[in-house]
């Protein structure tokens, strides 16, 4: 995902706080997520724990994980996704 895709989400997520609340907390947690797996990776790799770099990589994949699984769902009529077509 580019920056320009989590601005957009992001930006829909805040004019649409009040009427959906859940879902901007669960996409504040996605980017806290993202952001921790960039800032993470770079200690991980210094101090030599290894074992770290995948959490760190699925970390970074958060977003667009998460986009995709709602898309999905909601072209699968599961759930409605307002912000993917905006």
């Amino acid at each position: 995902m580019t920056l320009a895709e989590l601005q957009r989400i992001k930006q829909w997520h805040v004019n649409h706080r009040a009427d959906h609340p859940l879902e901007y907390h669960l996409w504040d947690a996605i980017l806290t997520l993202w952001v921790m797996g960039w800032v993470g990776w770079l200690p991980a790799f210094a101090f030599n724990e290894i074992w770290t770099m995948p959490l760190c990589v699925a970390a970074m994949a958060a977003p667009s994980l998460y986009v995709s699984w709602r898309y999905k769902a909601h072209l699968a009529r599961r759930l409605r996704c307002d912000w993917a077509n905006s």
